[in-house]
């Protein structure tokens, strides 16, 4: 059995000792230590030396946690500026307001939370009153600072808006009530509230992982010399709770590999998530100090309150710190509801040192520091915090602050596992509250049990402060601004006119078409350095290499080594002033990367024109929830779906094999989605969507989209684009006429029977076989459609519809484009049947629909499609059987074609 006390080897043992005689004297003196003072004796001077060490510039591995006390001591916190007590006031007047505005909604059971912003107050006060740049800040103009706001604490900001005029008491009172139009959204939305919400942060961990990127962002525009905004500070509020989400930590690394200084996260560690306890039997804000520091962050811990002073220093054993330690998170939630007995026995009361040190402590001191002195509770704790945070430098920070979840809301609500589902106070709690807070409403006030807002008055002092702090600091803040930016000019029309002319004998698959049109317009002297190319590690599969070498790969510390291809005309070179994002493996960080950019027109009056190209099965299907972030803070720019389709990808399977991404992409208001066919369709609506998004948006038309193309990696011939007028129009739209089998050059008998056939991106292919195969073995004519969005002409569909019902004569494009069509209507696409299903109900001829619904598989192109019933041959069944029920071919045409073609 192994002795625990034997020194076990050290990684040390391999390398060479100088003076081993004095490494052993260090080593006995330890041991003398131990023996005379006791091992927390030895431990405190072992962190005193490493202290030490650190300070001296010794380069030694950092602990991963410290103990259970604040990182910056009461004496050395910094003088805060400002009035104190008028901040108190103010701090008093919006945990009111808050508390009150969801009281007033709970009767309209539209619900809302008190409870955050109330253990969080002074963690916003003291940025708004002190730190948080406005957009009109010197240091910043146009940017100011970036604030990801906790969505739960929303309220708290609303009242803080109330007090400074930007809303009224009827606003207040349409709290989640927004279908009038006048309303205020539940949570963080700057769709819903464009004018106030920069950043949508409700969805758990996206807030954090985003705040990250858009830190990172802001070096990239400033490395790149699009703009300075080096003085720029993002700020992400979080509850502990929320760092449970994957996403919450998922890019602590990159954060701290890049240095990124010019970043904040400000966790609120009221030790509460919605149903109880963040971490009943341990400690989430030892866990998270661990975390952090492992990941190479600053970390300051606001945990205790002045009150807490004097029990530190009686401590002279170290007994307190270590029972901190050990006492788990839920006990401390526990004693905030109990009395002083309780805590004395229970805290104190196992080790003889803290019984001692309880016998010098009031009842109501013990009160005091259980019940009310949190670090996050006091103005000059936090202010000190913040203080540090901005001044570090070399790493991003993290500030880890103790709070009691529903703090100043009384005792129904302090610490109670509930109080995040409990909506309102009764008006005898908000009396208490009232007293508490020194609030001046009198008892009149309380009409018919309603509880009333609270203001000082337009001029009042504690209005003038607040109005004066935040010019001081560049205006109110949180604030979004559209800048007016003059529309960016078109690229030249040389880059879109190259696809017209098609590619002859030359395969080119689409993705690589796209690439190629890229290249070109991010050559373009006005909009070229505009382009911010995403890739997630995967540029080689997508061709785009060739990009390397003549845009660089984006790097903050630019290229400090020899790449291994140097002497290959497209090496791999990074570069400070890089124009490339390659993320490595994280669909999740290029989305954010993407978030970021195609919304730095309104955070920094800056337009830029991302495109984010990714295997299309890891877009939406993984990441859909950032896509519905991106579309509520109103992102422009251009994702694209690669190697797209469920049989494209040869011998990839079922985990690539994207089938449904159109499906998803449908359900986003704000995504355009298409499936282009051929090389000069993706000029089409790439144009458009410059256009659209960047230069001159139509009358009507929203800007605030963004558009997802897929593309495919099937090298296939690419044909010429249509003569004649209104084919780009009809791209955009969704569907136009390739061509007829007469314009074919298909000869077929006189009254030959004829069939409608729809095919998007790779299906094209399959369909214009299906039309030879059958007019040169089935005497059928058949025209081919290439429907390049089977969701914009639903959408175009659905608002003919609703304009009909307000009594609108309006005709579905759809419906026009097939007008006069002869035939059954037969759809074909690479994905699952409800994608073209989506137009199925507004098209009058008879509708079918093939599609590759299951789960994908490993095979070549044309044994998948075969498996799906999708290629050629399978169309041709398909259309005869369509043309067999309507009587135009015979019934015995269907069983013949499926035998000679092997079906």
């Amino acid at each position: 059995m192994t002795d625990p006390h034997a020194i076990q080897p050290s990684a040390l043992d391999q390398l060479p000792d100088r003076d081993p005689e004095e490494t052993a004297e260090w080593q006995a003196s330890l041991d003398a230590v131990t023996q005379a003072a006791g091992p927390h004796r030895a431990a405190y001077l072992m962190r005193r030396t490493l202290e030490r060490a650190e300070g001296n510039g010794i380069a030694l591995p950092k602990l991963l946690e410290t103990d259970y006390v604040n990182t910056i001591p009461t004496a050395a916190e910094p003088a805060a500026p400002g009035d104190e007590a008028m901040e108190a006031r103010i701090t008093a007047w919006n945990r009111w307001n808050a508390a009150a505005m969801v009281t007033r909604g709970a009767k309209h059971g539209v619900g809302g939370h008190i409870a955050t912003f109330a253990s969080a107050a002074w963690l916003y006060e003291t940025g708004f009153n002190h730190f948080f740049q406005g957009k009109e800040s010197q240091d910043s103009p146009g940017s100011g600072d970036q604030l990801y706001i906790q969505g739960h604490a929303s309220p708290g900001i609303y009242a803080r808006a109330f007090l400074d005029g930007r809303l009224t008491e009827a606003h207040l009172d349409n709290f989640r009530q927004e279908a009038g139009g006048n309303g205020l959204p539940s949570y963080p939305h700057p769709r819903r509230l464009p004018w106030l919400w920069e950043f949508p942060t409700v969805s758990m961990g996206l807030g954090p992982l985003s705040a990250i990127y858009q830190a990172r962002f802001n070096r990239y525009l400033t490395n790149r010399g699009i703009k300075d905004v080096s003085s720029s500070h993002v700020w992400a509020f979080l509850g502990d709770g929320e760092m449970d989400e994957p996403e919450s930590t998922a890019a602590l690394a990159l954060a701290a590999r890049e240095e990124l200084d010019n970043l904040t996260f400000v966790i609120n560690c009221n030790l509460q998530r919605l149903d109880g306890p963040v971490r009943a039997n341990f400690k989430i804000v030892q866990e998270l100090e661990a975390q952090f520091r492992g990941a190479g962050w600053n970390v300051v811990k606001t945990l205790w309150g002045t009150a807490w002073d004097e029990l530190f220093r009686l401590d002279t054993t170290g007994a307190l710190v270590r029972r901190l330690r050990q006492v788990p998170d839920a006990q401390v939630q526990t004693y905030q509801t109990r009395d002083a007995a309780y805590i004395r026995q229970d805290f104190f009361g196992g080790d003889p040192a803290l019984v001692e040190m309880a016998k010098l402590l009031s009842d109501d001191k013990i009160l005091e520091c259980f019940h009310l002195s949190r670090g996050g509770h006091e103005a000059r704790k936090v202010y000190a915090a913040y203080k540090a945070a901005v001044g570090h430098k070399g790493a991003p920070t993290v500030i880890l602050a103790q709070t009691v979840k529903g703090h100043t809301l009384g005792e129904g609500f302090a610490s109670k596992n509930a109080n995040h589902q409990m909506k309102k106070l009764s008006v005898d709690e908000f009396k208490a509250m009232r007293d508490l807070l020194e609030l001046p409403i009198p008892d009149s006030r309380f009409e018919d049990g309603v509880v009333p807002y609270g203001h000082p008055g337009a001029d009042s002092p504690e209005v003038r402060y607040l109005q004066e702090r935040r010019a001081a600091l560049g205006g109110p803040a949180p604030a979004r601004r559209t800048h007016p930016l003059a529309p960016l000019p078109a690229p030249a029309e040389k880059a879109f006119a190259s696809f017209d002319k098609g590619s002859g004998t030359q395969n080119i698959a689409t993705t690589m078409a796209f690439v190629r049109l890229v290249k070109d317009l991010v050559r373009d002297k006005e909009t070229g350095k505009r382009w911010v190319p995403i890739v997630p590690d995967e540029a080689r599969t997508f061709g785009m290499e060739s990009l390397f070498p003549s845009l660089g790969i984006y790097s903050p510390k630019g290229q400090t080594y020899e790449p291994v291809d140097r002497d290959q005309l497209m090496y791999y070179k990074e570069a400070k002033n890089g124009q490339i994002l390659n993320e490595g493996i994280t669909e999740a960080g290029s989305m954010a990367d993407f978030i970021a950019a195609s919304t730095a027109y309104s955070t920094h009056g800056e337009a830029m024109i991302p495109f984010y190209i990714f295997y299309s099965m890891f877009g939406w299907q993984r990441t859909a929830d950032q896509m519905w972030q991106l579309g509520d803070q109103l992102g422009r720019g251009f994702l694209v779906g690669a190697t797209a389709g469920r049989t494209t990808l040869t011998g990839e399977g079922l985990q690539h094999a994207d089938g449904h991404s159109p499906v998803i992409a449908a359900t986003n208001p704000a995504a355009l989605s298409y499936d282009p066919a051929f090389a000069y369709e993706i000029a089409v609506i790439v144009k458009d969507g410059l256009r659209r998004m960047y230069g001159e948006a139509a009358p009507g038309e929203d800007q605030d989209v963004f558009y997802y193309l897929t593309v495919y990696n099937e090298p296939m011939p690419q044909p010429a684009k249509p003569s004649g007028p209104g084919v780009d129009e009809a791209i955009v739209k969704g569907l136009y006429r390739f061509n007829t089998a007469e314009s074919a050059g298909l000869a077929a008998v006189a009254n030959a029977p004829r069939i409608q056939l729809l095919g998007s991106g790779t299906a094209i292919h399959w369909t214009l076989k299906a039309q030879r195969l059958l007019a040169e073995e089935w005497g059928v004519a058949a025209d081919v459609w290439s429907a390049t969005s089977w969701t914009e002409l639903r959408r175009d569909a659905l608002d003919a519809d609703a304009a009909l019902l307000r009594g609108e004569e309006r005709v579905p494009y759809v419906r026009q484009a097939l007008q006069g069509a002869e035939g059954p209507v037969l759809a074909v696409s690479d994905y699952m049947r409800q994608v073209p299903d989506q137009i199925a109900q507004w098209v009058e001829q008879d509708y079918s629909s093939l599609g590759a619904d299951g789960f994908g598989l490993s095979d070549t192109r044309d044994a998948a499609r075969r498996h799906f019933g999708v290629d050629a041959e399978s169309i041709v069944v398909a259309a005869l059987a369509q043309l067999a029920r309507r009587g135009e071919v015979k019934a015995t045409a269907v069983k013949e074609a499926r035998e000679r073609y092997g079906l």
